[in-house]
C-alpha cells in the first residue's frame, strides 16, 4: 500500500495506479473503496489494537463525513469526482491476520467501508470536501 496526498480518478481505471480499479466487466462496481476513520478506529479499539488504516487496504479514508449505507447514493469529492455507492465492502480473511476478531468487528453497520464506481472522474486530494450529490 502506498499513501498519497492526491490522485487522479478515471471512469476506466478508478484511482489511477490501483490495479483493482480497472474496469472488469460492465458495470464494475468496486472501482474505489472508501472507509470512515471513525469506523476503523472503533473496530480496532474493539479488538484492542492500534492498526494503521492502510492495513485495511481501502483506497480512501474519509474523516468527518458519515458515508451513506445505501446503494445508488452518489457522493462528490472535491470539485469534480462523483462516485456512486454500489455495496458494502466485505472484510476479508486478511483482517484476522492483523488481529483476532477484526473481521467480525468490521461487519456491523458497514464498518468495513463502501465500494463505489466512478461516475465522473477528476483529481482528488487530502482535505477535499466530500458531500452527497444532489
Amino acid at each position: 500500500m502506498e499513501t498519497v496526498d492526491h490522485a487522479a480518478v478515471t471512469l476506466e481505471r478508478g484511482i489511477v495506479g490501483d490495479f483493482r480499479g480497472a474496469m472488469k466487466g460492465k458495470p464494475y462496481r468496486r472501482q474505489v473503496t472508501l472507509m470512515e476513520r471513525g469506523d476503523w478506529e472503533a473496530a480496532t479499539a474493539e479488538v484492542g489494537h492500534v492498526i494503521p488504516w492502510e492495513e485495511r487496504r481501502s483506497n480512501l479514508l474519509i474523516d468527518g463525513f458519515d458515508l451513506p449505507q445505501v446503494r445508488g447514493i452518489r457522493v462528490r469529492i472535491g470539485d469534480d469526482v462523483v462516485l456512486e455507492i454500489t455495496r458494502e465492502t466485505d472484510p476479508c480473511e486478511r483482517m484476522e491476520v492483523l488481529a483476532d476478531g477484526l473481521r467480525a468487528a468490521l461487519l456491523p453497520d458497514w464498518r468495513g467501508g463502501a465500494c463505489a464506481m466512478v461516475i465522473t472522474g477528476g483529481t482528488i486530494a487530502v482535505g477535499d470536501e466530500i458531500r452527497i450529490e444532489r
